[in-house]
């Protein structure tokens, strides 16, 4: 069995010291009782992080940076206290039997049994800088198990909130930044796409978006709100100082070992600013085309117009209606790599192999206006437009457009029944006389009664509903002549026999996927 190398050695292979300081080093260990990475870098031979990629690199060890973690509660109360401050331990995530565990130094091998031990199942390990886990410990340990009890416990504190540029005052900051974190954390769990910090003139709102409502959760009296707000801001980069004017930033965390992604919004009002976060979940695959919720008729159409060599696709719907899940999943299905496929995007959600995408970034003269006439100089066999909120001024006359767009697709989606309380219910005459369903029909309806798994709402995840039309002679000519949504309409359906929104979104009704509430909500009676 190879013997496994010491740190001063690992240092020596990669050339940050030499064996004389080494032995230098060792002899002052001895006398000060310092650990030796301690001693090095006080001595001023390697930097911490120095230390750490060596650790890395020898070991086979990936480095995290705990700055940009969000550890559950749960996980942390898996190795006691006492032993993360003994051994410079933090636990990151458990998957399956596995903790995975970050340390400053990844040779203490009795810490490591210890916190095998502690935690009742096979370690993992990372490693991070002994201040990065220091920081972590003390934020982490004692933290409350809900987000109601550490709001408490800054109240019970009856302490003044002042904020001056990046800081705030010492004996709120811990709090803050685990109430900041345990909401951020919370969202994350509960699968949510959105976070909204909501200024009252008493309190500050915090409401989830999940599966498309917005839920209510903990609301922090109003002498937290500058604090909590200005901590989400320095975690997205932006001026705290600037209350008065919209600002945009991001940041990116780590939540059970996902990489989760957030595109921060802020916008004054009366009573403070509100501030919005969008959570992108990048270790989420992109969706097939089968998986979005189609019917086979209108998935076979549509997939039949990708497969066009040209001609513009335009796919709409209100914002959070699935769009660019769509259009991702569209590019993934045609994907190849004997074609050069190009897009532009705010932001760019996901990455996918062998396609050039693009960041907006109108401070660098890039929006989807400028993006696009360069990208026509790039020899592009696919584009992919993210938003159509610039004129896009491209020099073509409007009768061309029209004649280059072979479809349009109009989206919503609808919340699915949830699969652990799902039961049979009658509809009210009202809202089948709406779909045109008779009172005595003998069709078996569905909705969910609500349950745990469902947060008591009946339903559990979103499909989509669709309209396609293909952009034929009878209704290109109809579009040139400014032709009525109604005369447009009218002729898909004779032409292409076209559903509507409203009778996709009924067809999974019948199918026990969705309730008639729910397609009534997102559609209008034809």
């Amino acid at each position: 069995m190879e013997k496994r190398k010491l740190l001063g050695e690992m240092l020596i292979d990669e050339g940050l010291i030499t064996a004389e300081q080494l032995n230098k080093a060792i002899v002052q260990q001895k006398q000060s009782g310092l650990r030796l990475g301690q001693l090095l870098i006080r001595l001023g031979l390697v930097t911490e992080e120095g230390i750490i990629a060596t650790l890395g690199d020898q070991a086979g060890i990936p480095y995290v940076n705990l700055d940009n973690y969000i550890i559950d509660p749960k996980v942390i109360s898996l190795i006691p206290e006492s032993l993360a401050r003994s051994g410079l331990i933090i636990p990151l995530f458990k998957i399956g039997s596995t903790l995975t565990i970050a340390m400053a130094d990844p040779l203490n091998v009795k810490a490591i049994d210890e916190a095998r031990r502690k935690a009742g199942c096979e370690v993992d390990m990372a490693v991070s800088t002994e201040e990065q886990i220091r920081r972590a410990i003390d934020s982490y340990f004692g933290l409350s198990s809900s987000i109601e009890d550490i709001v408490k416990e800054a109240i019970e504190g009856d302490l003044k909130v002042t904020v001056e540029g990046a800081g705030m005052e010492a004996g709120l900051e811990a709090p803050i930044i685990r109430l900041a974190n345990l909401i951020i954390f919370q969202a994350v769990r509960d699968n949510a796409s959105d976070i909204h910090f909501e200024p009252d003139e008493h309190k500050l709102g915090v409401r989830y978006r999940i599966d498309g409502i917005l839920h209510e959760t903990v609301s922090p009296p109003k002498h937290l709100q500058a604090a909590l707000i200005s901590r989400v801001k320095i975690m997205a980069n932006m001026d705290i100082a600037e209350t008065r004017a919209p600002q945009d930033g991001g940041f990116q965390i780590n939540a059970d070992g996902r990489a989760i992604e957030f595109r921060v919004s802020s916008f004054p009002t009366i009573y403070g600013e509100n501030v919005v976060l969008r959570i992108l979940d990048q270790s989420k695959s992109v969706l097939s085309l089968e998986d979005l919720g189609f019917s086979p008729d209108i998935l076979e159409r549509y997939q039949k117009l990708l497969a066009s060599p040209y001609g513009i696709i335009l796919v709409t719907g209100p914002t959070g209606s699935g769009k660019t899940t769509t259009l991702y999943a569209a590019l993934n299905s045609i994907n190849s790599i004997d074609k050069n496929f190009i897009t532009i995007e705010d932001p760019v959600e996901y990455r996918l192999p062998h396609i050039r995408q693009t960041q907006v970034n109108p401070k660098a003269g890039i929006t989807f206006a400028s993006g696009m006439r360069s990208i026509l100089r790039q020899d592009p066999d696919v584009i992919m437009v993210g938003e159509m909120r610039d004129v896009l001024h491209l020099g073509i006359e409007p009768f061309l457009v029209a004649s280059s767009t072979i479809a349009v697709l109009a989206q919503r989606l609808v919340r699915a029944i949830c699969p652990n309380c799902r039961a049979p219910y009658t509809p009210s005459p009202k809202l089948l006389q709406g779909f045109n369903l008779k009172e005595d029909t003998a069709r078996e309806f569905y909705r969910g009664k609500g349950c745990k798994a469902c947060r008591n709402t009946g339903y559990r995840g979103r499909s989509g509903i669709y309209e396609l039309i293909a952009i034929n002679e009878e209704i290109r000519k109809l579009i040139l002549e400014n032709a009525s949504t109604t005369a447009i309409r009218d002729a898909a359906r004779r032409s292409q026999q076209m559903k509507s929104l409203r009778e996709d979104g009924l067809a999974k009704v019948l199918r026990g996927l969705t309730t008639l509430e729910e397609v009534d909500r997102l559609t209008f009676e034809d």
